[in-house]
């Protein structure tokens, strides 16, 4: 089973520029999430509430380093996910373009 979790917006601190470090900017966020379905379901719903939740309190300098905690959160309050693709993108950093970072991890057991 693979739950996706696509276009995920809201405002958080992100970024090393001194503007980036003093007003919250809107981050887009699609995860796929792979598991095992034998019947204990995941819910999607504290998934998001983990991400947005880990994305404000943490106020990330780079988006790499978000991705890698996510990532890890993930994997602990939801040992039945075997594998992560999250892609985190910042809309409006430039004027002319967006910017994402991606990872993805198979968890080895």
């Amino acid at each position: 089973m693979k739950i996706y979790i696509e276009d995920l917006c809201f405002k958080c601190i992100i970024g090393i520029l001194d503007h980036e470090r003093k007003t919250k900017q809107k981050v887009v966020i699609n995860a796929t999430l792979k598991y095992h379905f034998d019947g204990d379901f995941i819910n999607y719903a504290d998934v998001v509430d983990l991400i947005k939740k880990t994305m404000r309190k943490k106020k990330f300098l780079l988006i790499e380093d978000a991705l890698l905690t996510l990532e890890k959160k993930i994997y602990k309050n939801f040992p039945t996910i075997k594998k992560v693709t999250i892609k985190i993108t910042k809309p409006s950093i430039l004027p002319d373009c967006k910017v994402s970072v991606q990872q993805t991890t198979k968890l080895i057991s």
